[in-house]
């Protein structure tokens, strides 16, 4: 495998290209994942001059058989910025090696186990489906996680609950990258609300922020005050 340096809209000259290939062992890297694919690095360079502390920008993209990792930093020179994107790209790759090493213990549970150990999971019959329980009124009622599905009701294919730390909108994206999807859920540390951050066109990403809209909460709290009669 070998790594493939691009510029985008800028010159690559060659002793940044073995700089590249010095910074970035592809022996280390195939250590911490076997299933590399390819490793893609890009240049790219800001005319603005207002941001000339972060006129360079590198991106490295790493494709394996697992999701994808992307690690990309801005500086005031390529060469710096190479070295700030390629020690994010180690802590990701450890990351998920240490994920990946942690799950090889866990064994799998089989259908009839999994009653036993996740609260209100549903129970299977014979062929396989969700196990129906007849109500009086003759419609059937089935139990999928954690609700009651009557009749031919919405189908909730999969429901998770997570526990989220509050967390910046960088970190969030750090995770999202790490994971490999194009959108993640997370709370927000400054405004405690939950967001998402999602990848858009190209290299763009966005945010989308949910707030409580003060007039439903009011709408819903109950009346102040007490009740006079006559």
């Amino acid at each position: 495998m070998d790594i493939v340096v691009k510029g985008r809209k800028t010159e690559v000259p060659e002793r940044f290209r073995k700089h590249v290939a010095e910074k970035l062992k592809l022996e280390k890297i195939q250590r911490l994942d076997a299933k590399v694919i390819s490793l893609d690095v890009e240049v790219s360079k800001e005319p603005n001059p207002r941001q000339a502390d972060r006129s360079d920008r590198v991106e490295i993209t790493l494709r394996s058989r697992g999701p994808v990792i992307r690690a990309e930093a801005a500086a005031s020179d390529p060469y710096a910025a190479l070295d700030l994107a390629a020690e994010k790209l180690d802590a990701r790759l450890r990351k998920q090696h240490d994920k990946r090493f942690s799950r090889r213990g866990a064994r799998r549970l089989t259908a009839a186990e999994v009653p036993d150990h996740v609260p209100g999971a549903a129970t299977l019959n014979g062929n396989g489906h969700a196990f129906q329980e007849q109500e009086p009124d003759g419609v059937p009622t089935k139990k999928i996680g954690s609700l009651e599905v009557k009749g031919e009701g919405p189908l909730v294919v999969r429901e998770k609950t997570h526990v989220a730390s509050p967390m910046t909108l960088d970190q969030a994206l750090y995770e999202m990258e790490l994971v490999g999807h194009d959108f993640y859920l997370f709370v927000d540390s400054e405004t405690k609300e939950p967001s998402v951050v999602y990848r858009r066109h190209a290299y763009d990403y966005g945010v989308i922020h949910l707030n409580t809209d003060p007039m439903v909460t009011q709408a819903q709290s109950p009346a102040a005050g007490g009740t006079l009669g006559g």
